[in-house]
């Protein structure tokens, strides 16, 4: 692939992320109070702390981020809780909402995974919470194309993802990952499973739906 081709696709990430952002910002802004207080599909989290997590990046520096990995005692898994826990605290609904929207082209991106990593974490908290809470938003196809290309056996390690035994295949779109039972779904319910979430009753088809389902 040329420089111009790389460029133009890194371009088409970084639109899809800014257009992510912002519709999620909108969706949290018509949520009502008592959903911000309902569980997500992250264990321990309630949808202020996903959303609160989602906009770690923007809000954080270098220096603070250091500091607070250290406090956590070099644990990542315990300083983003932490942080998810008392930024969800310190911060109101419409503030966390107006973060997401006025960093909608933020450069931020985890630490691994470049800039599709980027719009993975965006896609599938935002997919904690829709999920979770029975809505039926859909990401758009281009959005999902991207982040389903990049599921790999490495991926699904990162993530925890136990997919041995199974063939994901979704009903929505040309696409299939894996060998074994086949386990039917949208993609972006599959894209859940290969970022390790387990998901509510109903989502899945095959003889292994209950491995993946939400106990």
């Amino acid at each position: 692939m040329s420089n111009t081709a790389d460029r133009h696709s890194t371009d088409q990430v970084r639109a899809a992320i800014a257009a992510e952002r912002r519709e999620f910002a909108e969706l949290l802004d018509a949520l009502p109070a008592e959903k911000w207080d309902a569980p997500s599909l992250c264990g321990g989290w309630r949808v202020r702390e996903v959303a609160a997590h989602m906009t770690m990046g923007f809000r954080y520096s270098l220096p603070k981020m250091a500091r607070e990995l250290v406090r956590a005692r070099g644990s990542l898994d315990r300083m983003t809780d932490h942080c998810a826990r008392a930024d969800a605290a310190a911060h109101s609904t419409a503030e966390l909402a107006a973060f997401l929207r006025d960093n909608a082209h933020h450069p931020w991106k985890p630490p691994v995974g470049g800039i599709a990593a980027a719009l993975g974490h965006d896609v599938i908290h935002g997919l904690d919470i829709t999920v979770a809470l029975g809505m039926d938003r859909r990401v758009p196809e281009d959005r999902l194309r991207v982040l389903l290309g990049t599921v790999t056996p490495r991926t699904a390690r990162f993530f925890k993802a136990d997919l041995g035994g199974v063939r994901l295949r979704a009903t929505d779109l040309d696409w299939s990952y894996g060998t074994g039972a086949p386990l039917s779904g949208t993609a972006q319910d599959l894209l859940l499973l290969a970022y390790g979430r387990r998901l509510p009753a109903g989502h899945l088809e095959g003889e292994h739906q209950t491995r993946f389902t939400l106990r």
